[in-house]
């Protein structure tokens, strides 16, 4: 009988920041017993992903062994580890643990696409424990930015793995569980076999700092404020809101909320119980019957987000209110990678009103909810694990983990998505590699990235579409001359003459000449047909646009 295995496999999140899901599993080999942490999305771009709403992980390789899944574990309510819930889980159908305000969030994600919210079950932190198959979770209480943020501990037959979930060493976080280095000795002392952490600031030097430092800026800030102020963080960070709003309603001013997302995170807080005494806010029906001084909006669309309500302000009037010249608007957040040009689009539309934008360069007004490099020394120090697994974070912030665990004395190897680990001898060793990509949400419907539905869009954006109508009679002879419809084209070309007549005169001429056994085959025709046309409209415009030839035929 073959010997019994303890695997890691990442389905995503590992190589990437974003659209977190990990597999764990203990039994002979093919044979696993497998609990999945986190199930959560990373979002599209006009460039990579134009038209796609919601990025998930593919989860295939799990699905296809659904019937040995025990159970899913939700760490934290960021949409990268919980987004995906809704729309996966059909293709599961595990049980679901969550932390109370976790699983609030969690539930509305099942509700939204029309599953049972029932199937999140609240759990309590450490030392509770959840039976999982063989595998034994725990809840272990770390803060983030955003409340009731959790690692895992997971008991197995061959030893303790802690997974980190995202955290920082925060000691008064304002909202959610400071870090208590006592409770993670406490965890540390049966000892433990895997330290599976978090990478994302591997490369920041210095000690991170604690959401309390940066009240006292931010109100400073608003106090100073002569017209309206508006401020935009990450919507689940609930106590940056808490903070930005104490700031507003000690000014003297009232607090709008704009953005649904931002009033879910608060809603969810308070029915929870881990927000208390948040400021009393208005409507926007309100706030715009108020002074400009006498405002302040906490919006959401830190990101650079199109339909969030930062953009909407940038572009006019949203809700009834809009910004004038002398206003203040301030990103209480960090620009993520690849977000920059939604980012300085909104900046830019904002200083053409008149609008002073403060945005974060200076690390006054917003600090990271995740570990910096001294920090994750520390917890390699504190845990005292035989090995790290670096994850979250891109392959440039695995491998420098590898690097700080080496540096520490502790073995580790970088695992991208896909990448299965052995984690049962004294070192992780690389085992099988499976097949991993993305799956893209495209309005209703779940489609593949390797489909080629996104990929002929990015096509037709960047060559635009010609489409090909021709007419043939009961004897394959021609009815009237093809005509084209230009999409995303110019309608001059070299020539002076309109585009679409110098391609409608070629397909003319091509179908005269055609020979019987062409005109008899629609598969000629149409490959005939599309060469014609990209040759043609190089020669015209310098581009070869995507074709789609629509063949007729008259029946008899």
């Amino acid at each position: 009988m073959s010997k019994n295995r303890l695997i890691y496999l990442p389905l995503g999140g590992a190589g990437e920041i974003g659209m977190n899901a990990y597999v764990y599993g203990y039994g002979a080999p093919g044979k696993e017993r497998l609990i999945l942490v986190d199930l959560g999305v990373t979002f599209p771009n006009m460039d990579t992903s134009p038209g796609v709403d919601l990025i998930f992980a593919d989860i295939t390789w799990l699905e296809e062994r659904r019937d040995r899944l025990e159970a899913i574990f939700i760490t934290h309510a960021h949409e990268d580890h919980v987004g995906a819930l809704g729309h996966l889980w059909p293709r599961l159908k595990a049980p679901v643990y969550a932390r109370p305000f976790t699983g609030t969030i969690a539930r509305l994600k099942m509700e939204d696409q029309g599953q049972d919210p029932e199937t999140v079950r609240f759990v309590e932190p450490w030392p509770n424990r959840i039976a999982a198959g063989p595998f034994q979770v725990s809840y272990l209480p770390v803060s983030h930015s955003i409340p009731e943020s959790s690692g895992l501990v997971i008991d197995t037959p061959v030893g303790r793995i802690v997974h980190t979930g995202d955290f920082k060493l925060d000691r008064t976080p304002i909202v959610g569980d400071p870090f208590d280095p006592d409770l993670w000795a406490e965890v540390a002392a049966d000892g433990v076999k895997v330290l599976t952490c978090d990478s994302t600031n591997v490369f920041s030097p210095n000690p991170g700092r604690s959401e309390t430092t940066v009240g006292p800026a931010i109100r400073q800030l608003v106090e100073r404020a002569e017209g309206m102020v508006v401020a935009t963080t990450f919507a689940s960070n609930i106590a940056r809101l808490k903070t930005l709003a104490e700031a507003g309603r000690d000014a003297g001013r009232s607090i709008c909320m704009l953005g649904r997302a931002m009033r879910r995170m608060i809603e969810a807080g308070v029915e929870s119980g881990v927000l208390t005494d948040f400021p009393k806010v208005v409507s926007p029906e309100e706030a715009a019957d108020l002074p400009r001084d006498k405002v302040m909006l906490i919006v959401t669309g830190s990101q650079g987000e199109r339909r969030a309500a930062s953009a909407q302000l940038s572009r006019g009037k949203y809700m009834g209110l809009s910004l004038a010249a002398g206003d203040l608007f301030l990103f209480s957040s960090k620009t993520i990678p690849g977000n920059e040009r939604e980012v300085i689009r909104i900046i830019n539309a904002l200083s053409e009103m008149g609008v002073d934008v403060v945005s974060d360069d200076a690390d006054l007004y917003h600090v990271s909810g995740h570990a910096n490099r001294p920090d994750l020394s520390r917890i390699h120090t504190l845990m005292k694990p035989e090995m790290v697994v670096p994850m979250h974070g891109e392959h440039r912030h695995l491998r420098e983990h590898v690097k700080l665990a080496a540096e520490n004395g502790l073995p580790a190897v970088v695992a991208v998505n896909g990448t299965m680990l052995d984690l049962g001898g004294d070192r992780p060793q690389p085992v099988e590699f499976i097949e991993t990509g993305r799956t893209y949400l495209d309005g209703a419907v779940q489609i593949g990235a390797m489909d080629g539905i996104v990929r002929d869009r990015i096509r037709m954006a960047l060559n635009g579409l010609v489409v090909v109508t021709v007419i043939l009679d009961e004897e394959d002879e021609p009815l009237g001359e093809p005509w084209v419809d230009l999409n995303g084209l110019p309608e001059t070309g070299r020539s002076r003459a309109a585009l679409s007549e110098v391609l409608e005169e070629d397909l003319d001429q091509f179908l005269r000449r055609a020979d019987d056994r062409t005109l008899a085959d629609d598969d000629k025709i149409e490959e005939a047909m599309r060469r014609i046309v990209r040759q043609s409209a190089q020669t015209e415009i310098g581009k070869k646009p995507e074709v789609v030839v629509v063949i007729s035929r008259l029946s008899a």
